[in-house]
């Protein structure tokens, strides 16, 4: 029995050490040397501080600021750990409520806003993390943000074209605009 305990207990620990120890730090090692941003955490600073993470979105609720993808983590919004969508169906009558809601919030927050109301303004992703939205969703919400903020619709605008990354290569993807980002450019443009 000693013969086959041994050899077992000695891979056992040969493997630990090289799964669980070795291969992570040069794992990490690695991609710190040739994506240190990624590796970080794609941390966005300001002041020195970090702020937020260009990959996962915050809930901004004041109408001031541009708001993101609706979240389906529960019951924290933008919560890291609780990846995940709803797994509502199209026809879910919970989903659809859920919609409605977002819609009805998205026009008392700007009544006078005749435009029609972009998809990811009122769906949530199937991660619920999503830091940004699309350049429709932006356009959505400029007059109101402008008219808060006591700044010209224009200077709005170009703030959301100056924030709108395009296609990933030029191919892959749809033009985006990452959510904190802007919100950051827009409190700049304040000072």
């Amino acid at each position: 029995m000693q013969t086959l305990l041994r050899p077992a207990i000695s891979l056992f620990l040969l493997l630990s050490v090289i799964t669980g120890i070795l291969y992570p730090i040069a794992v990490t090692g690695i991609s710190k040397a040739i994506f240190p941003d990624a590796a970080g955490g794609s941390l966005i600073v300001k002041d020195g501080k970090p702020v937020g993470s260009e990959l996962i979105g915050q809930n901004f609720a004041d109408p001031k600021y541009f708001w993101g993808r609706p979240s389906a983590t529960s019951p924290q919004p933008n919560n890291g750990m609780a990846s995940g969508g709803s797994n509502l169906g199209p026809l879910n009558p919970a989903l659809v409520d859920a919609v409605k809601g977002r819609v009805d919030a998205l026009k008392a927050a700007d009544p006078g806003n005749r435009m029609s109301i972009p998809a990811d303004l009122v769906t949530a992703s199937g991660s619920g993390l999503d830091p940004e939205i699309s350049p429709a969703a932006a356009a959505y919400q400029i007059e109101r943000i402008a008219r808060i903020r006591k700044l010209k619709a224009e200077t709005v605008a170009a703030l959301v074209v100056k924030n709108t990354a395009g296609r990933q290569l030029g191919l892959f993807g749809e033009p985006r605009v990452n959510v904190l980002k802007l919100n950051l450019a827009l409190d700049a443009q304040a000072l």
